[in-house]
């Protein structure tokens, strides 16, 4: 018969169980608990049984130090921030970038200096917006502001009263007398006054002031005749004629470049017509005439600028008022009213203090600074810096576009600013190639040449820099320059294209989690115990079996 069996288990509960049931469940715990023995990782061996050695000591004094610099090396690594570069699409919703520059023209004048911007979306000439011109001397020392960049006004080309033809003014001969190197050199020594218009027989601007230009020469040419008429005289008639040159006010007279070109060369002719005065031989240091080109205007110029002589020499003589009379009757124009009066006395007071403070020589400021920005549409398209002129017809053997970039990049200021300032991180490299053009010159040695730059501009993004809540974007720029030649009919231009990569870059500085660094000091202990004791149980099986080969 079974009899019950009582145990006593947990909260003094009791179990029955026949003796059967109570011979397996020792079985089954006898089993478990040999297997747990088994899984015994870190079994002990008796101290008794163990045995130190030389070699031993040096190896773990081997290994506690290589687990020390390992150690020390993870920490760093730990603590230290990593950059890491992320490429994508570009997604940017701004539909325009901004270019931020700063170029010398080393021999262009800021009157001829013209920026315009080109892309797939439409072209927009002379750029005026945001940018600003001064006048830089032969040296390369900037001189005077010129102003913010404006419209070229438009200004008078020829005098609409001028009905004549120029066959019909020449029928009774030329009054504007045509010069060549030898003529010219004299007529300088010769004339107090000598004012000359520049011109090329192709330039459609010259053709149209031939006849106001020559209609100018007889209004002197009237003057100087009744000066002479005056006087109680008995000439010859080429006895007249040479008492005429010498009361002349102002000696008119012209060039054709095309025919004499050495002789434009050496008088820098950028543009046609070029109307210049020399007094005394040497040219007029208020500039060349830029107001309207009629008859009544330029004898208007020519009396403010006798103003300004006069006080210089001394001489209260005076003529040019002469002319501007002359130049009223010869235009039909009569009496001035009251009002007329008092407009011209203004003009001429505001001329003759404008020639009298922009005393400089032109010709020793040829070139131009400009600077500014420009918001470009988010396609590819260029901008360039070219000479031209509404009221001129270019020279284009006479255009130097050499220039020298002192700052170029895109982008807002502020973001630069942080990033020069190593407020924002960002890779050396990156930084470099945000202004890579930033202080390079670039000089045309021959005639019809000029620099085009590609610019390859990559939407670049940096950690932490934004201003408030909207995040600044910045851009790498990598450039290319070559040289291009143009026909000898065309103006060449500096020109900088730009093509936006479809690719951004992003910029993150990341560090590793600590789960990351315990598992490394945990590789580093048992990785450096285990090498060790290979390198241990090497050595010793190698002197072990060296002790056994002797005997």
């Amino acid at each position: 018969t079974k009899q019950p069996t009582a145990l006593l288990k947990g909260k003094q509960r009791l179990t029955f169980r026949t003796d059967s049931q109570l011979f397996k469940l020792d079985i089954v715990t006898m089993a478990g608990l040999r297997w747990i023995g088994a899984l015994d990782m870190y079994r002990k061996v008796p101290v008794d049984l163990m045995e130190g050695t030389k070699r031993g000591s040096f190896l773990s004094l081997f290994a506690v130090f290589a687990m020390l610099i390992l150690f020390l090396l993870e920490t760093g690594e730990f603590f230290r921030q990593r950059l890491v570069t992320d490429l994508a699409l570009d997604t940017s919703s701004e539909k325009r970038v901004r270019l931020n520059f700063n170029i010398t023209m080393m021999d262009l004048k800021c009157e001829y200096t013209v920026l315009d911007v080109v892309s797939v979306l439409g072209t927009e000439l002379n750029v005026s917006s945001n940018i600003n011109k001064w006048h830089v001397d032969g040296a390369g020392v900037r001189q005077m502001y010129q102003g913010r960049n404006k419209e070229q006004h438009d200004i008078a080309l020829h005098d609409k009263d001028v009905k004549e033809s120029m066959d019909e003014l020449l029928a009774d001969g030329e009054e504007a007398v045509s010069l060549d190197e030898a003529t010219f050199e004299f007529a300088l020594k010769e004339q107090n006054f000598l004012f000359v218009d520049f011109y090329a027989s192709w330039c459609s601007h010259c053709r149209e002031l031939g006849p106001t230009w020559e209609v100018l020469a007889e209004v002197m040419t009237d003057v100087a005749e009744s000066v002479v008429d005056d006087r109680d005289h008995d000439y010859s008639e080429d006895d007249y004629n040479e008492a005429v040159k010498v009361e002349l006010p102002v000696m008119i007279a012209k060039v054709d470049c095309v025919i004499h070109k050495e002789l434009c060369h050496k008088q820098m002719i950028q543009a046609y017509p070029t109307l210049r005065l020399f007094i005394d031989g040497e040219r007029w240091r208020g500039g060349d005439y830029r107001g309207h080109r009629t008859v009544t205007e330029m004898a208007h110029w020519l009396t403010s600028i006798e103003e300004v002589y006069k006080k210089e020499v001394d001489d209260p003589t005076t003529k040019f008022h002469i002319v501007h009379e002359a130049a009223l009757e010869r235009m039909g124009k009569g009496e001035e009213s009251d009002e007329e009066h008092e407009w011209a006395e203004k003009i001429k007071n505001r001329r003759a203090a404008h020639v009298a403070s922009h005393e400089w020589v032109e010709k020793d400021h040829p070139g131009c600074q400009v600077s500014g920005h420009l918001m470009l549409d988010r396609v590819p398209g260029n901008f360039h810096i070219q000479a031209r002129s509404p009221h001129h017809d270019m020279n284009p053997h006479m255009a130097n576009l050499s220039h020298e970039i002192h700052e170029l990049y895109i982008g807002e200021p502020v973001g630069k600013r942080f990033i020069d300032n190593s407020k924002i991180q960002a890779p050396a490299a990156v930084k470099k190639k945000m202004t890579p053009m930033n202080g390079n010159v670039y000089i045309t040695l021959n005639l019809h040449e000029a620099y085009h730059h590609y610019l390859k501009v990559v939407t670049t993004n940096l950690e932490g820099l934004k201003m408030g809540a909207k995040r600044i974007k910045s851009y790498q720029i990598i450039q290319s320059s070559q040289l291009s030649f143009y026909r000898n009919d065309l103006v060449p231009e500096a020109k900088f294209i730009i093509d936006l990569s479809p690719i951004s870059v992003s910029y993150r500085t990341t560090s590793r989690h600590w789960y990351d660094y315990l598992t490394s000091l945990m590789a580093i202990v048992g990785g450096t115990f285990t090498l060790v004791g290979m390198m241990e149980s090497g050595i010793h099986a190698a002197v072990a079996s060296r002790k056994k080969s002797r005997y």
